[in-house]
């Protein structure tokens, strides 16, 4: 292969929903621009992104409760929630674009219509959702949401939940019908045929290894061709590390000052999953709980029916778990490997920070499937150990970096993108709620590192994303329009 032929526009690592959302992204604003992608497995979406690898909530807040925390004065913050919602919307209006367009045909191989339901238990939590549901309901971007504190019409909601539920203590729902259950994994896979017809060179089973500034000031990425062995050198004038958990290694490689002082916290997880049509029928919701004391964000128990390969099943946990890998095909290195002279301070007091949450992570480890199924007994009373299997879930890293507020070696939980000064570079680390946003944050990515364009695309961008740049919590008759339009489009009446 010649230099010229090795030289691009944009490479893109990692063949995920981020890669692939920034890749059809670019490739309606500038048509023109050569984009690569390497993706170091076989096929797209097989890590974070694969549908037995997340929730698949679509999250926009209608059901998690981690989201609406109580303040001291007993107020609910719903700040968060708006935010997660309307973020959600920009990635239904692009997806409404793409269908509508026939970039991608056939929407109901990756969104379904499902109920969205948060259920608490015990006096304290009633009167939190009671209070929650307040202050959603009085918002355009919840409305529809119904609250219910009696059993009867839980039995009518939850069959499965209620039934066998002998406890007479307080519990309380509620519920939206305009939720979804998306299946990341298909709509990657969908976004990366649209890509490849696109003329998108995607090149599977090619792992990035390095990656350098040049002297011209093109980045160089040093690539393996598992294949056949071969070591590839490719340039581009901009490069997106989209690798999952795999993202922090490269960006460390980068050099850029934005890439010190950050390490990576990885958590696995399982879940337990019903394929017995009898269990899943009288199931039709994902149903979120509370997190217990000490547990992380990503551990809210929820019992989620999903549409995985044009069949329905019942999930349940995820149940947290420990390993040094940050990707489930990674090394018991990564964690080590991660740790420079740089960021050894902010891991040490990430570590002293959360002992807690390590032993936490342990306990859950050392959990045995009947223990695990006494947890899912306390949302199915009447479950049985030999309807359900334990699968594993994907791998997450999460942020560990120095805040103003927090202090040294904070952890976060949320989805973070680092860009170099020039915007030439930018890397996506974190997870939830990832996924469900990935358009806001690759919008976010464009207007960091492309703002010379931003001006010139934006009228390409709001003819897709007609809320972009738009507070819909300030526009009812905006969401209005949105959710009826997006809805017709997707078949999620």
């Amino acid at each position: 292969m010649s230099d010229v032929q090795k030289k691009t526009d944009v490479i893109l690592i990692g063949a995920g929903i981020m890669s692939a959302t920034l890749g059809s992204l670019l490739k309606e604003l500038a048509p023109e621009w050569k984009i690569k992608v390497f993706e170091k497995l076989g096929n797209p979406g097989e890590e974070s992104s694969n549908e037995w690898n997340n929730a698949g909530t679509g999250h926009s807040a209608l059901c998690e409760l981690n989201y609406t925390p109580e303040k001291p004065d007993g107020s609910i913050d719903i700040s968060k929630a708006i935010r997660i919602n309307e973020r959600f919307q920009l990635s239904r209006q692009f997806w409404t674009h793409l269908v509508n367009g026939h970039l991608i045909q056939r929407p109901q191989r990756f969104i379904m219509p499902l109920p969205h339901m948060s259920f608490v238990q015990g006096e304290k939590n009633v009167v939190f959702l009671k209070k929650r549901f307040k202050a959603l309901s009085k918002n355009p971007l919840f409305q529809g949401m119904e609250f219910t504190d009696s059993p009867e019409k839980l039995k009518e909601w939850i069959p499965l939940i209620m039934e066998g539920r002998t406890s007479d203590e307080p519990i309380a729902a509620t519920k939206i019908d305009s939720g979804t259950d998306v299946n990341f994994g298909a709509l990657t896979r969908l976004l990366f045929d649209h890509l490849k017809g696109k003329n998108v060179a995607v090149h599977y089973k090619h792992q990035v290894n390095d990656i350098k500034r040049l002297n011209n000031g093109l980045w160089e990425v040093k690539v393996h061709d598992l294949a056949n062995g071969k070591l590839e050198y490719h340039t581009a004038k901009f490069v997106f590390i989209g690798g999952g958990g795999g993202s922090l290694p490269l960006l460390q490689k980068t050099g850029i000052p934005e890439s010190k002082h950050i390490g990576g916290f990885p958590v696995s997880g399982l879940f337990m999953v019903c394929r017995n049509p009898e269990v899943v029928r009288r199931h039709h919701a994902k149903v979120y709980g509370k997190a217990k004391v000490g547990a992380p964000p990503m551990s809210v128990p929820h019992l989620d029916t999903r549409y995985i390969g044009g069949k329905r099943t019942l999930l349940f946990g995820p149940f947290a778990g420990f390993s040094p890998k940050f990707l489930k095909t990674g090394s018991i290195l990564d964690l080590i490997r991660s740790i420079k002279l740089n960021n050894i301070f902010t891991m040490l007091a990430a570590g002293a920070k959360n002992v807690p949450l390590t032993k936490y992570l342990i306990q859950q480890v050392m959990l045995s499937k009947e223990k695990r199924v006494g947890a899912l007994r306390e949302f199915v009373p009447n479950a049985k150990s030999e309807d359900w299997d334990i699968v594993v879930a994907g791998q997450r890293v999460q942020v560990i970096k120095d805040t103003d507020t927090g202090g040294r070696g904070t952890l976060q939980f949320g989805t973070e993108v680092v860009t170099s000064a020039d915007g030439s570079i930018a890397a996506l680390l974190g997870a939830s709620p990832g996924a469900s946003t990935a358009v806001y944050v690759m919008l976010d990515v464009l207007e960091k590192c492309f703002p010379q364009q931003m001006k010139s695309w934006e009228p390409k961008i709001k003819e897709m994303i007609p809320s972009y740049g738009v507070p819909l919590v300030e526009n009812p008759e905006l969401i209005q329009e949105i959710h009826t339009s997006t809805a017709k489009t997707l078949g999620i009446n």
